[in-house]
C-alpha cells in the first residue's frame, strides 16, 4: 500500500494527534501543527536536531528573529500565497519541509501543518500523501467550535492591531494582514454599528456581534471601543452599502443598531482613518435626527 493510501485510509474521529502521531509513522518525519499566529497545536514526539522544530516545540511558538528569517527568506510571502501545499527550501535551513492549510468550516485558514524532512527526503509520494493529510486534518476539525471561533479572533485582533497602531512594518505583517485580505473582493468599507445603551456590556456586543455575523458571514468582524466593526468589500462599481446592510433592517430595529460607513479604501495599513471616518458619519447621522439605521460617508460629507 502507497503512503497516499495510507493516508488515505486514516479514520477520522480520533482526534488531531492520531492523525499526526499515524502519519509520521507512515512518512517517517516529525510533523507539527501550528495557528497562524506561530502558536503550538500539537507535535509527535520525533527526536530531531533542526533548530527551528526545537524552537516550535520547546517554545510554543517562534521568536521574532525567527519570523524576520521566514520574511528574509521569502518564506512568509510562499507560504501565504500557496494554493495546496508549498515546499520551503534554502541554504540556511538544516532540513527542508513542507507546509499546508487547515480550514474551519467558514474556509478559514486556521491553521498550518508542516513536515520536517529530517529522517526521510521529501519525494511525490510524500508530498501527495501530506497534502491529503491536510485535507484529513481539516476534514477533523472543520466543525469543531475552536476553530471555528478561532478564525473569528484571527480577525478581532489583527483588526485591533491595526488600529491601536501596532501593525506598522508592511513587509513584517504581510502574512497577518493577509488574513484579513483573504475573501475580501476589490475595494473596501469599514462600518461601525453601535447598540445606543449607555450600560452597554462586551457580553451583549458578542451577542450582536454573532447575531451580524450569521447574516453577513462574508464580512470580518471585531470589537473596539465599544463598537462592533464590520469589514466589508465590493466585488461590483455599483456597490451600495446600504442596500447590502438594510437587507437586516428588522435586526437593526430589534436590538437599536445604528451603523456608519467609510468611504472606499484599499489599503489595509489605513484602517484607522477609515474607523475614524466611519465613527464621525455614525455620530453625525444620529445627532441628524434621521430615523434610518445605515449612515454612508458620502452623504454625511453632503450634509456638512
Amino acid at each position: 500500500m502507497s503512503k497516499l493510501e495510507q493516508i488515505k485510509a486514516l479514520k477520522k474521529g480520533k482526534g488531531i494527534q492520531h492523525l499526526l502521531d499515524s502519519a509520521s509513522m507512515i512518512l517517517g518525519n516529525p510533523i507539527a501543527m501550528f495557528d497562524r499566529l506561530y502558536t503550538l497545536i500539537a507535535h509527535t514526539d520525533t527526536a530531531t536536531d533542526d533548530p527551528l522544530w526545537q524552537e516550535l516545540v520547546s517554545t510554543g511558538t517562534f521568536n521574532m528573529a525567527t519570523q524576520e528569517f521566514f520574511l528574509d527568506e521569502c518564506f512568509t510571502l510562499d507560504v501565504a500565497n500557496m494554493d495546496r501545499l508549498v515546499v520551503l527550501k534554502s541554504d540556511k535551513l538544516k532540513y527542508e519541509r513542507t507546509l499546508a492549510y487547515v480550514f474551519n468550516n467558514r474556509r478559514i485558514r486556521v491553521a498550518l501543518i508542516v513536515m520536517v524532512a529530517c529522517n526521510a527526503p521529501l519525494l511525490a509520494d510524500d508530498l501527495m500523501a501530506f497534502g491529503t493529510l491536510a485535507e484529513k486534518i481539516t476534514s477533523e476539525i472543520r466543525d469543531d467550535e475552536h476553530y471555528v471561533a478561532l478564525g473569528r479572533i484571527y480577525h478581532d485582533t489583527i483588526i485591533k492591531m491595526i488600529l491601536e497602531g501596532d501593525i506598522k512594518d508592511p513587509r513584517f505583517y504581510a502574512a497577518h494582514i493577509q488574513i484579513l485580505y483573504e475573501g475580501l473582493k476589490n475595494y473596501l468599507y469599514l462600518a461601525v454599528a453601535d447598540i445606543g445603551e449607555s450600560d452597554m456590556t462586551y457580553d451583549k456586543l458578542m451577542d450582536i456581534r454573532s447575531l451580524l455575523e450569521s447574516r453577513n458571514n462574508s464580512f470580518k468582524f471585531a470589537i473596539y471601543s465599544d463598537y462592533i466593526i464590520m469589514l466589508m468589500s465590493s466585488m461590483y462599481s455599483n456597490f451600495n452599502a446600504r442596500r447590502v446592510l438594510n437587507k437586516h433592517n428588522d435586526l437593526f430595529e430589534q436590538h437599536n443598531i445604528v451603523i456608519g460607513v467609510s468611504s472606499a479604501f484599499e489599503n489595509l495599513y489605513e484602517l484607522r482613518k477609515y474607523f475614524d471616518e466611519a465613527v464621525d458619519t455614525l455620530k453625525n447621522g444620529i445627532n441628524s435626527g434621521s430615523d434610518i439605521r445605515v449612515f454612508l460617508f458620502m452623504e454625511n460629507k453632503e450634509r456638512e
